[in-house]
């Protein structure tokens, strides 16, 4: 196949935010909107997941791209949001039609070479009018009460120094009564969490995963890999100012403890292919509008005689990191296993997109809803430690689970 990139006049990033959320693929940063439509014309199948070496971007270069030359990521690209089981199967797809546009005003559109008119496709897109629905139906699994003693279980494993950190997550399913459309969810989500990413991708089952990633797990261009980690978190209460709280945050031993952690193990991970990783010093601070979270940013450049590790290789070194899973990895995910009982899913995955040079940027699945009609389903997890105290995780994932409901639902969770 064949496929012709352009510069191209900006457009409204709500067409594109439209048409990429509603039945395409959609990433969306603060700096860049990044949308496919138009349907899949190819799909890498990754059958083992990540354990299992695919070369995507091998893949991709089999194609042939012409036209107008672009910067990392405004070529050929394949979308792709992952399972959390690094065993479970996947797929990325390339879709017809990919505009890419930065806040700038620069924009590129790479098509498969005969495709009908692409802005047909995106004006035709009705505007996004759907206001918040209340609830018909809600599930917690497990309920609260359970999910506390999950914790106080793991706290005692901990305290044994048998595992340092796991992270347990909580899911609420749930019905509202019209079909939700994830072209208004992202629409709301991009008002009310400007800094985060917006994300609304299909899952290999055909449901779709729209939300606010606030945590970016890799980002790859060329020699050079960037991870921002986020571990620590406090909720801000409504219409007051977040310093005293920011304060006790970057005060708090246990919420630097789980972030030392973190930011430990991807040091360590990418020191397996990436030389003169450099790693904060010290977290600081990054606000959303009802969470803080203590962040950091881990640089790695690659010096070594081969080519660096492409994006795909790059998240089987990281994922899951410790701010989704636990260390050690291993011990962690069977723990996960035990005391959750419910398949995560997408949740927790990496998602994003690869190029055919091996760039690519991949966020952690999180803040998000995964959607199917009227049904939704929704989760929130907590870092835990030896420090932990259960009835202060469950309330962290109760805050985190309104937040990312409030999209949704009239209702609170």
């Amino acid at each position: 196949m064949r496929f012709t990139r352009k510069r191209i006049e900006p457009i409204s990033p709500d067409q594109l935010r439209t048409i990429g959320a509603r039945s395409g693929w959609l990433i969306e940063t603060s700096d860049t909107i990044r949308s496919g439509f138009g349907g899949a014309v190819d799909t890498i199948v990754l059958a083992g997941g990540l354990e299992q070496h695919t070369d995507a971007a091998a893949q991709l270069r089999e194609h042939e791209l012409v036209g107008d030359d672009g910067p990392s990521g405004t070529g050929i690209v394949a979308f792709g949001s992952l399972p959390f089981d690094r065993d479970a199967s996947a797929q990325l797809d390339v879709p017809r039609y990919t505009v890419t546009q930065t806040k700038s005003g620069e924009a590129w559109l790479t098509s498969l070479d005969g495709s009908p008119a692409w802005i047909d496709l995106v004006r035709a897109q009705a505007t996004p009018t759907q206001e918040t629905q209340s609830i018909r139906s809600l599930t917690y699994q497990p309920t609260p009460e359970e999910y506390a003693h999950n914790v106080a279980l793991a706290v005692e494993i901990l305290r044994r120094k048998e595992i340092d950190k796991v992270v347990l997550a909580r899911a609420v399913l749930g019905s509202v009564p019209e079909p939700l459309d994830c072209a208004a969810i992202a629409s709301r989500l991009r008002l009310r969490e400007p800094i985060c990413t917006i994300y609304s991708l299909p899952t290999s089952e055909g449901r779709r995963f729209v939300g606010a990633s606030p945590e970016l797990l890799v980002r790859r261009v060329g020699d050079m890999v960037q991870c921002n980690p986020l571990a620590g978190t406090i909720a801000l209460p409504p219409n007051v100012a977040p310093d005293d709280y920011e304060t006790w945050l970057l005060g708090s031993s246990k919420d630097l403890h789980e972030h030392g952690v973190l930011v430990d193990d991807i040091v360590q991970r990418l020191s397996d292919f990436y030389d003169d990783i450099v790693a904060d010093p010290s977290p600081s601070i990054v606000t959303f509008r009802t969470l803080a979270h203590l962040g950091s940013w881990v640089t790695g450049v690659h010096h070594g005689p081969s080519d660096a590790p492409d994006a795909l290789s790059v998240l089987r070194l990281l994922h899951p990191t410790a701010a989704v899973g636990g260390i050690p990895r291993d011990a962690a995910y069977e723990l996960i296993t035990r005391l959750e009982q419910h398949d995560r899913g997408n949740y927790a995955g990496p998602l994003g997109w690869i190029d055919a040079n091996g760039d690519g940027e991949w966020w952690v699945g999180i803040r998000g809803v995964i959607i199917n009609g009227t049904n939704f389903e929704a989760w929130a997890g907590a870092g835990i430690v030896s420090e932990s105290n259960p009835i202060a995780e469950r309330e962290e994932t109760k805050d985190k689970l309104a937040s990312v409901l409030s999209s949704v639902l009239v209702d609170r969770v």
